[in-house]
């Protein structure tokens, strides 16, 4: 059987379709590396030196592709498409499942914005997670995990994948550096997989040693960095993979649903082979209209990320200063303060989360629901990365696939309050509409500050 070359999914200038007879490999091969690595270590800047996309017609907006399937000129192109020969990297698309040029443009932002060869938009953040795992391992295989993940992921290792691949996790405290190098396991376990600050303790992850111990013992080490984009680049901190929700911060309108992979070429390309990729075959594909939306917004991704980090900082100030129990890493009594602005890009602060250990259920439900029906600061609901602030118990929404033990092992508190602060508003009056609240809370007898 003939060998089967896989189209590689690297940018390529836009024109019209190339006759299939034309031979500028190399020339294509020269220009990539320029094209992709601007050499910018701010996310902000390695955006702005990526290519920009325009329309058909020279619109400064990239044109939507929305065809499911695309036209040959010659009936011989499509022999040659099917067997690699031909691809998007020279603007031949055969279907939309595989590549279509929109999400492929969003995917190119994606990795500059991660600072990675290559990139793939998918359905959904846990699309993407399940199919880089999904390819990286085979079955019998093992994972070494934080044991503080999201909720939907810890199902997805814990429960699913050994029923249907026998691939197993094991979870180990991703701050004890020797506990995660004594469960890496060399020949067995082929990936190291953990969030680069945590959902939804707020634990942040030393990327740059958890890297070092990983590949001294030959695994893929893969960060989901759904918390901190701009904040964090984990690629060029060490990390071989960086996954995203896109549906958070990178969406900022908590309308889309989107996931990507951030990477190197030869994995993307991997999981778009005709017979073993993941994407492929599993089909977590990302609509082109969706595609344009997200690519939209990326440029003002920077600014965003900046006030919620600006926001989320003195909202945390003055809530320890009040006496509340109060989880920040911007904080510098916070554990891995220092680690995290060791690691961080200058200027877009620590993120836009916070979490408020209200100790129970109860009180933390009191809280919300005065926080939202009573003083109009937030809202009660999951997600985050909103331009309002979402508030939600995590031990029972988010994480409530965790077992009471397995919430314990991972810090979450039974009234562990998750807040993804907006910036709706002045500072000032969200200050006074949360005062507001916690004076209720207080007069209800249900809570009293340290």
């Amino acid at each position: 059987m003939a060998e089967t070359k896989t189209p590689t999914v690297l940018p390529f200038p836009n024109s019209k379709k190339r006759p299939a007879t034309t031979h500028d490999g190399d020339a294509a091969a020269a220009k990539k590396a320029s094209m992709l690595f601007s050499g910018e270590s701010d996310p902000a800047a390695a955006l702005a030196a990526a290519r920009h996309e325009f329309g058909e017609h020279g619109g400064v907006n990239m044109s939507i592709e929305a065809s499911a399937t695309f036209t040959v000129m010659e009936p011989e192109t499509m022999r040659r498409m099917f067997s690699g020969e031909l691809g998007p990297d020279r603007d031949f698309f055969i279907y939309s499942r595989h590549f279509n040029p929109t999400v492929l443009s969003l995917g190119r932002q994606m990795a500059a914005l991660e600072g990675t060869e290559a990139a793939y938009c998918t359905a959904s953040g846990m699309s993407a997670i399940s199919a880089v795992l999904m390819q990286l391992l085979s079955s019998g295989q093992n994972i070494v995990a934080s044991q503080t993940l999201y909720g939907g992921t810890h199902a997805l290792l814990t429960h699913f994948l050994p029923r249907v691949s026998n691939i197993t996790t094991t979870f180990v405290d991703i701050n004890d550096i020797n506990m995660v190098d004594n469960a890496l396991v060399a020949g067995e376990s082929k990936v190291l997989y953990f969030e680069s600050v945590s959902n939804p303790t707020l634990t942040v992850a030393n990327i740059p040693e958890l890297s070092r111990v990983g590949h001294a013992k030959g695994v893929t080490v893969v960060v989901d960095n759904t918390f901190s984009p701009m904040v964090l680049s984990p690629a060029r901190l060490g990390a071989d993979v960086v996954v995203h929700s896109i549906s958070k911060f990178i969406s900022g309108g908590a309308d889309i649903i989107a996931g990507a992979i951030c990477g190197s070429a030869s994995l993307v390309n991997s999981m778009m082979d005709l017979h073993q990729g993941t994407l492929m075959l599993l089909g977590p594909t990302m609509n082109a209209k969706v595609a344009f939306e997200l690519s939209e917004r990326i440029p003002h991704l920077a600014p965003r990320m900046k006030e919620h980090s600006k926001r989320a900082l003195a909202l945390a100030q003055r809530m320890k200063k009040m006496g509340l129990k109060v989880i920040y890493p911007g904080l510098e009594d916070h554990p891995q303060h220092k680690i995290l602005k060791s690691m961080a890009n200058k200027e877009y602060g620590y993120g836009g989360l916070l979490c408020l250990d209200m100790e129970t259920e109860e009180r933390a439900n009191r809280l919300m629901n005065l926080l939202q029906n009573y003083s109009q600061f937030g809202f009660m609901a999951v997600s985050l990365g909103y331009s309002e602030t979402l508030m939600s118990c995590s031990g029972s929404s988010t994480s409530s696939e965790l077992s009471n033990e397995e919430k314990q092992l991972a810090g979450i508190s039974p009234g562990l309050v998750r807040m993804s602060v907006g910036y709706v508003g002045t500072l000032e009056q969200k200050w006074s509409q949360f005062e507001k609240a916690i004076s209720r809370l207080q007069d209800s007898g249900l809570f009293n500050k340290n």
